[in-house]
């Protein structure tokens, strides 16, 4: 007799579905999909017959201790910030845990206590982080033993529209909040190379872009810093690495046109008199002739204050940045959608005018290279490849590549296949080759080379 599973999925956002139908496969498994808004569950629990929606506020505490103490397993796919009430919750009535989130520290306060009630709460379990854990400590254990040493890891990793989607001057769209992919623009990039440790301040990450040799060609992938690359020494267990860098995907002349529009203050969170919501209609182009000082407000007259500000007469991307403006609207006399501050008020732009359209497509791409000294002394390269295309149709590639993952994990927890106890991240072959092996039973995998 086949034992009935009950799970919880806290959230019902784009990454839940594919995670749900995965689980949904096996009739045993009872899915409870809880959301703020009953009917955005609801919109979810109707694609997959035998689920049941709910409401639940994140921030009631109890609300959130009564679903989980009703589970066996609790995927929070909910902000990462609300991951340690659900542990907390988790541990009183020793109930296991799936997330997608890094561990915080908040989270992993609940180490010790996860330990003892003999519960797991498995995180990182996506894509980025998820799926480049799975690979980069597969070929670190094999070189490690081989009686290797890894001499350099280099891995970069995006989620972008495919090609011919990346109809817009970034060559971005966005599939969650602009506001939060703008402010991470602003984050200092912390990495070890060639032995040292290297800081770039947020102001200076988009100049820190290097054009990435991927052996891929046909995509013109630029990559930069992302975030504390220096913990991975311990996390990965290669205290031998002179060179240590994680980092974020764009294609070519997105770095140019941040760093523009940085100059000009659009990553301003500051509070603006003339962009309040009560305050007088206000159009791109004037708006655009306070942030240059200048009180013509012609084209001609906002490009050239453009072109002497963020000093374009020397950049090579001159042209493709002023397109770009002029795309987004700034010489025009389209009304702002005012917000308060610059940064927000071009949010709301971008929301507007960056969306994947309904025929359009995205996809991931995550690369780590490896430079390895073997036993012997002689040096080699491998490489371990991700390429995924989102379906027309169907579902996101980065969808995809974060809900598949989480089911994966939660099916080996909830089949007793994965055991260890605390709060986890994906480290050790133990807990990933069983994964690795689902996975690619999926479809999803990285490809691995030796150059």
């Amino acid at each position: 007799m086949v034992c009935t599973r009950k799970i919880l999925l806290l959230g019902s956002g784009f990454v839940a579905a594919p995670c749900v139908e995965y689980l949904a496969r096996k009739p045993e498994n009872k899915i409870t999909i809880a959301s703020r808004r009953l009917e955005n569950a609801q919109a979810l629990s109707k694609k997959f017959p035998g689920t049941v929606a709910v409401s639940c506020d994140i921030t009631d505490e109890q609300a959130i201790e009564d679903l989980v103490a009703q589970h066996d397993v609790a995927i929070s796919l909910i902000p990462y910030i609300y991951h340690a009430k659900v542990i907390k919750a988790a541990v009183k009535h020793k109930k296991n845990v799936v997330t997608t989130s890094y561990v915080s520290p908040a989270m992993m306060e609940y180490d010790q206590a996860a330990k003892d009630a003999g519960i797991t709460v498995m995180n990182e379990i996506g894509l980025d982080p998820g799926i480049d854990h799975l690979y980069a400590v597969k070929t670190i254990e094999e070189v490690h033993r081989e009686g290797g040493k890894l001499k350099e890891f280099i891995s970069f990793c995006g989620g972008l529209p495919a090609p011919e989607d990346s109809n817009n001057p970034f060559g971005y769209k966005f599939s969650w909040s602009a506001r939060g992919v703008l402010l991470a623009l602003k984050n200092t990039a912390k990495y070890l190379e060639n032995g040292k440790v290297v800081e770039v301040s947020g102001t200076a990450l988009m100049d820190s872009a290097k054009k990435l040799n991927t052996g891929y060609p046909g995509f013109a992938f630029v990559g930069y810093g992302n975030r504390d690359s220096t913990p991975y020494d311990k996390r990965y267990n290669i205290p031998e690495a002179e060179t240590i860098i994680r980092g974020t995907i764009r294609y070519d002349g997105f770095c140019q046109f941040v760093k523009a529009l940085v100059i000009l203050g659009f990553l301003s969170e500051e509070e603006e008199a003339h962009l309040s919501a009560n305050a007088p209609e206000i159009t791109w182009r004037e708006v655009i002739a306070k942030v240059v000082g200048t009180n013509e407000t012609s084209a001609e007259a906002l490009q050239a204050a453009i072109i002497a500000k963020c000093d374009l007469d020397n950049n090579d991307h001159k042209a493709q940045i002023l397109d770009g403006m002029r795309w987004v609207g700034f010489f025009s006399d389209v009304a702002v959608t005012r917000r308060g501050s610059l940064l927000d008020t071009f949010c709301a732009t971008l929301e507007e005018k960056m969306q994947y359209g309904e025929n359009e497509r995205d996809l991931v791409f995550l690369q780590h290279r490896f430079e390895i000294e073997l036993k012997d002394g002689t040096h080699q390269t491998r490489t371990s490849t991700l390429l995924e295309y989102g379906k027309v149709g169907g579902y996101s590639a980065m969808a995809t590549t974060v809900g598949v993952p989480c089911g994966i994990a939660t099916q080996l927890v909830l089949d007793g296949k994965l055991t260890a106890t605390g709060v986890l991240a994906p480290m050790s072959s133990e807990i990933n080759e069983p994964i690795i092996e689902l996975l690619e039973k999926e479809g999803i995998g990285m490809v691995e080379k030796i150059l």
